[in-house]
């Protein structure tokens, strides 16, 4: 069987977190013995090459115009974000991949959006959807998981001086108002830790994506002490995105308002990155903490005051922190493990 994964690449060539997240997937279904095909609507000549770096010769990149599946090769599409259209790959199955839980199906029951038609499976990586999260199911069984990262791609690294992040301000999808209540992005969560600097005696800095015309914001985030740097030149690559990543101390994952206002249970695919490069993180309590045995090496907060505690127990024992967050990964977010639990769940056909 053929796994075709379906993910907007070439609108984010300069983001090299997110080549990342998608080739996380590619290599944990390579690693089970899958041939894996990644598709792009639009192929420029200079994203081929750049993928292959980061997935290896094996791993196909193909324009999706380009691509027939074959009726003795059967092939089950893997469509992030519903990018791809399904009925112009012809798979066999077509998987609907949600890494932006509550979007998706509040646009659907809004009728503003209908990114899954054609799909036969819907997965998602907001742990907490068809559980406590407030978020709609839609009518669909959705199988949950988290993020994977590639434990071999990413190894452990010693050494760091700073916490950092790679995150983005605003998202380009702006707020939604579902069932009486408006969810946002990470402006409106990252509003209420701005006076972090003034509470920690370590060093933080943002790779933060924000408009320069947030005037406001990017006073309020200077004035408070935050030291920020272009998230293009540090980590536009897949290269200077994993080097970025592995300089770190640890990180610090403050979430988009969605995730945590519906209590989604997402966690992000850049913490997996930070936790298998021995890196702890300390990440914005979504509802995933019960699911993945955070507590040592992964601390979820919900206020200032955690936030400064958990950066105070790190400090107080890297060491061991740091272990623990190499060990969560391998036991946890290890992209083969991921992957196999996935098709299980999804009763997808073997390799062979």
């Amino acid at each position: 069987m053929v796994i075709a994964i379906g993910a907007a690449l070439a609108s984010r060539a300069s983001d090299g977190g997110h080549l990342w997240a998608i080739a996380q997937w590619a290599k944990g279904f390579e690693e089970l013995g899958y041939a894996v095909v990644v598709l792009e609507r639009e192929l420029p000549p200079a994203l081929g090459p750049l993928l292959r770096r980061v997935l290896g010769e094996s791993v196909r990149v193909c324009a999706t115009e380009d691509f027939h599946a074959r009726e003795e090769e059967p092939v089950a599409l893997f469509n992030f974000m519903g990018y791809v259209a399904p009925e112009l790959v012809g798979a066999a199955r077509s998987v609907f991949v949600d890494i932006d839980p509550g979007y998706p199906q509040m646009w659907w029951e809004l009728g503003l959006a209908d990114m899954f038609e054609g799909h036969d499976s819907f997965v998602t990586v907001g742990l907490n959807v068809g559980g406590e999260a407030s978020i709609p199911e839609c009518g669909k069984a959705w199988v949950t998981t988290v993020p994977p990262v590639s434990t071999t791609a990413w190894p452990a690294v010693a050494g760091g001086r700073r916490y950092t992040t790679v995150a983005t301000w605003r998202n380009a999808y702006g707020t939604v108002t579902y069932a009486g209540r408006t969810y946002g992005s990470r402006v409106h969560e990252f509003r209420q830790y701005l006076g972090l600097p003034r509470h920690v005696d370590v060093d933080l800095e943002l790779a933060l994506r924000i408009d320069p015309a947030e005037v406001a914001d990017l006073e309020a985030l200077r004035a408070n002490g935050w030291p920020l740097v272009d998230p293009d030149h540090v980590a536009g690559t897949p290269t200077a995105y994993r080097r970025y990543v592995q300089s770190s101390r640890a990180e610090l994952c403050i979430a988009q308002n969605m995730y945590v206002g519906t209590r989604s249970g997402w966690l992000s695919d850049r913490s997996a990155c930070y936790l298998a490069s021995g890196k702890p993180v300390l990440a914005q309590d979504t509802g995933f903490a019960e699911h993945v045995g955070a507590g040592e090496g992964l601390i979820a907060f919900a206020t200032l005051a955690e936030l400064v505690a958990g950066i105070e127990a790190i400090e107080a024992d890297y060491e061991h922190h740091s272990a623990a967050a190499r060990s969560l990964a391998v036991d946890c977010f290890d992209a083969r493990k991921v992957v196999a639990r996935l098709v299980s769940d999804l009763d997808l056909r073997s390799p062979t």
